[in-house]
């Protein structure tokens, strides 16, 4: 379980609303007329949208199965890449070594920007001290035999111990810390309070001065009369604060932007197009449901578009090398 499933119900009330928009797109009757079997796997991070979408298209086609496992997103793009699932979920762009897979498979895709996650770091409204945080002092809290007081972090904090928080381990959430913040091989500390439940983690830090914790940005957003998020320092030395708006622009250092790849054969299959329809009809109304930030109306028309015109390959990979740049203006 992920602790964006808290959000289940909720998102299950937005998506059968929602629903109504795919009824544009493709008629329920329609719909009800397809079969088949979907095979959907990667990103655990992903993994709340795609499920909770597989579940209301299933309501819709009643004939389809949609499969959606969690391999983590290097599992999922090695399934992806041997012709094995028709859409993998990523928690960021195919890689070239990947794209390389997939080509000796002859595996063609078409690649479909979702949502951004994003991460919020969180201390008690009173915390007056912490104004700012850089990913250093970050690995320097969180980090396995890491500080065990504020002091030790910047003298002129105060000497006493911190309390840490941290979503599960299991979560997408917790990985992309571990990774963003302690890197690859980082070990994380074992002294931290550990829930798969966001709400434990808001009651932890808003009830302890000394704490200090973090989670997906628009669950922060549902608490943040009872919390206070702290701006993280970008590799300019700039304090960005965390909003949609810095995520958007990709200024904020702990985004990332969450993907689906569709098999460009399997999207010939009508119950696979229909799916991805659906998809795209009902994202935007479930990302922030389950924890996450909507794409901008401008990138998701671009995502839409190249989806509806079927563009093949990747934008993040060029001449076997990975491209470098902010996602919002890589991705055209």
């Amino acid at each position: 379980m992920t602790p964006h499933h808290s959000h289940a119900l909720t998102a299950t009330l937005a998506l059968a609303i929602a629903a109504l928009s795919f009824a544009a797109t493709t008629s329920t009757q329609d719909a009800s007329k397809l079969t088949g079997a979907i095979r959907v796997d990667g990103s655990s991070t992903v993994y709340p949208i795609t499920e909770a979408v597989a579940e209301e298209f299933s309501k819709v086609a009643t004939k389809v199965s949609v499969t959606v496992g969690i391999s983590g997103t290097g599992g999922g793009f090695k399934r992806f890449c041997a012709g094995e699932t028709a859409i993998s979920a990523a928690s960021r762009p195919i890689s070239s070594s990947e794209v390389e897979l997939a080509a000796k498979n002859k595996i063609e895709f078409i690649e479909v920007p979702v949502a951004y996650d994003a991460l919020s770091i969180v201390v008690h409204p009173k915390n007056d001290w912490v104004k700012t945080i850089t990913l250093a002092q970050l690995k320097a809290i969180f980090n396995a035999g890491g500080a065990k007081t504020w002091k030790e972090i910047d003298p002129t904090w105060p000497d006493r111990p911190m309390k840490l928080f941290s979503p599960g381990t299991d979560s997408g959430t917790f990985d992309y810390f571990k990774e963003a913040v302690l890197g690859k091989d980082g070990k994380m500390r074992s002294d931290i309070s550990v829930s798969e439940d966001d709400n434990t983690l808001v009651l932890g830090v808003s009830g302890d001065r000394d704490a200090i914790g973090f989670f997906g940005l628009a669950y922060f957003e549902e608490n943040k009369d009872k919390l206070r998020a702290v701006p993280v320092v970008d590799a300019k030395g700039s304090a960005i604060p965390a909003s949609a708006g810095t995520v958007n622009d990709g200024s904020y250092p702990l985004s990332r932007p969450l993907f689906i790849y569709v098999n460009a054969k399997n999207a010939a299959q009508p119950e696979v197009a229909a799916f991805v329809d659906f998809y795209l009809a009902n994202c935007n109304a479930l990302v922030s449901e389950v924890g996450y930030v909507a794409l901008p109306s401008e990138l998701f028309a671009k995502s839409a578009g190249n989806w509806k015109a079927r563009r093949l390959g990747t934008q993040f990979v060029k001449d076997g090398k990975k491209v470098d740049g902010s996602f919002s203006t890589l991705y055209q």
